[in-house]
């Protein structure tokens, strides 16, 4: 069974008049993987994906496969329409890639039944393994446990990016062991690593990379005084990646550093005054 574990940056896009940003997005790819990350995952929520057309989406990929090996590659995959999904998913496999990161259908609210023939059918179709995203504030259907396990069972089913806001549900999938359960609650890392889970999925990672790549290895050492101390440290930051939708503040904190433009696509807007003084004093305090 492939395994996933570790830090994963789920990129921004960045923009830069309306277009993508090509070079910043390279650049951001090589600043990552020398900070150690495990890996990125690509056209994801906090990467606007619903904002990008299809083509761009695989420009964006490609973009992301020039710096970044394939192995390291997550691709994000999501929609409604079983068609669509197929030849989108077609797509992305022409490329070298480690996994695709799929959600629910949102909006629908699709029975548990269907949920297991939506995520078998597209699982059956890959030649990845598939990383279940649940996130039932985004997608308006909650992943029950005993659907994650029935999918689990599935060959190419060996991961779960887990924003179910169940302490119980990720206590049952990290005892099942079936599946690499990776947190998608950044406030939640250091007690989903506690408990035994894999990783993380952590938009706030591409503010102080290297020490969200330094909490793993301290759970590596089972050094657990260490990480706490590493994770309280990043704790005020992370609060403030999520005091405005996701990646307003993100995308902020970027451009303080020349790295990218504070662009994003409507209907998303750029985080409000205050969230922005807040993030500047905060980095400022840091740099001291």
């Amino acid at each position: 069974m492939s395994s996933f574990s570790g830090i994963w940056v789920p990129l921004v896009t960045p923009f830069h008049q309306g277009e993508i940003d090509f070079a910043a997005l390279k650049s951001l790819c090589a600043r990552f993987l020398k900070r150690g990350v495990d890996g990125v995952v690509v056209c994801g929520t906090t990467g606007e994906a619903p904002m990008l057309t299809k083509e761009e989406q695989l420009q964006v990929l490609d973009a992301v496969l020039e710096i970044v090996p394939g192995q390291q590659v997550i691709m994000g995959l999501s929609g409604t329409h079983m068609p669509v999904i197929r030849a989108m998913q077609d797509a992305i496999l022409e490329r070298p890639v480690a996994g695709l990161l799929i959600p629910a259908p949102y909006y629908i609210r699709p029975s548990q039944a269907a949920l297991v023939t939506w995520f078998t059918e597209i699982a059956d179709h890959s030649t990845v393994p598939v990383v279940v995203y649940n996130i039932p504030y985004r997608t308006g259907v909650h992943m029950e446990l005993e659907t994650l396990r029935q999918l689990a069972k599935h060959p190419q089913i060996t991961a779960v990016k887990d924003c179910g806001g169940s302490i119980d549900l990720t206590l049952s999938l990290i005892a099942d062991g079936e599946l690499d359960v990776l947190c998608g609650e950044d406030v939640q890392i250091f007690s989903t690593l506690s408990l035994g889970g894999a990783g993380a999925i952590a938009a706030s990672s591409h503010i102080f990379t290297e020490e969200f790549v330094a909490l793993i290895n301290q759970f590596k050492k089972q050094d657990i005084v260490a990480a706490r101390k590493i994770f309280f440290g990043l704790l005020p930051m992370i609060r403030l990646m999520f005091s405005a939708p996701n990646p307003a503040a993100i995308k902020y904190a970027l451009s303080l550093d020349g790295l990218m433009d504070n662009e994003l696509r409507s209907p998303m807007l750029p985080a409000p005054e205050n969230v922005e003084h807040a993030i500047r004093d905060f980095l400022n305090q840091r740099s001291r």
